[in-house]
């Protein structure tokens, strides 16, 4: 199978800009609510690559241009899945979703979740508006999230007669214990960022998330990248393999920051009073 992802992002679908060691990755459909559609699939994750292999990107921050974040999966799709003969199960190249991208754990489609969770520098997700099925999963890859109040969420594919299978099923339950996540499942309630807050599924609740998360992302942006991406990769495997095997982690990924260029410029700036000025070099 041919991998479908194009090496740059699709403008007309998403868009990248980078600052100050901040890349802002932007959902651009907003005449169609950022709704999913077969272009916005790999352009998702084309801008998760390009972010990926920037040195110069410290920090993520993820959002969506218009009224929504994101509503899910564009209703086009849907149609052809009611099509017996509209190729509803095809997916990467054209082939089953069970097939895999080439060298990745994911079919496309999980993939524009998984990329963020994957993707070695911090991803903080602003969320308003609609926030649904293929959406929220995107907003699940992300490490922090922060919405809106009156943001709406929802697991919506059980209203749709399927079931969420883009990570969301894994994250669901990291975030919000395995019960809360069938019920969302389950039931594809609607609930507000208010309640998702409650439940764990976002971070925090802002009046403004593009700007919360714009500041938060600044401020990591100023810690040391090797020991901000050391601790999101034990972070994120915590709990998911033997204790040794990540004690041992720990401690190797230790040595290798004690008296780097970039520990000893935090200290000294620390002590100095000054702001850090880190290399952005392994």
């Amino acid at each position: 199978m041919d991998d479908p992802i194009p090496t740059e992002p699709d403008p007309e679908r998403v868009t990248v800009t980078v600052a100050d060691g901040v890349a802002e990755v932007r959902l651009n459909r907003p005449d169609k609510l950022n709704a999913l559609d077969g272009r916005m699939f790999q352009a998702i994750v084309a801008a998760g690559d390009q972010v990926a292999g920037d040195r110069r990107v410290r920090a993520v921050v993820l959002c969506g241009e218009g009224r929504s974040f994101c509503a899910g999966l564009d209703l086009a799709s849907f149609a052809a899945m009611a099509n017996p003969g509209g190729g509803g199960s095809a997916g990467p190249g054209g082939g089953s979703i069970v097939d895999r991208l080439p060298g990745r754990p994911s079919n496309l489609f999980q993939e524009v979740a998984h990329v963020w969770h994957a993707l070695p520098q911090p991803v903080v997700a602003a969320l308003h508006g609609h926030v649904f099925g293929g959406g929220l999963q995107i907003a699940l890859g992300a490490d922090i999230r922060y919405a809106r109040p009156d943001a709406q969420l929802s697991v919506m594919e059980a209203r749709w007669g399927l079931l969420p299978d883009m990570t969301g099923p894994q994250m669901l339950v990291r975030l919000c214990g395995l019960d809360v996540a069938k019920e969302l499942v389950f039931t594809a309630r609607r609930i507000s960022g208010e309640e998702a807050h409650g439940l764990g599924l976002v971070t925090h609740v802002v009046d403004d998330p593009l700007a919360a998360a714009r500041a938060l992302a600044a401020e990591i942006a100023g810690r040391n990248p090797q020991a901000i991406q050391g601790a999101k990769a034990l972070l994120n495997r915590a709990g998911t393999r033997p204790l040794v095997e990540s004690l041992i982690d720990e401690s190797e990924r230790m040595a290798a920051l004690i008296g780097s260029p970039n520990q000893v410029e935090a200290v000294t700036a620390e002590l100095e009073g000054r702001s850090p000025v880190f290399t952005d070099e392994p």
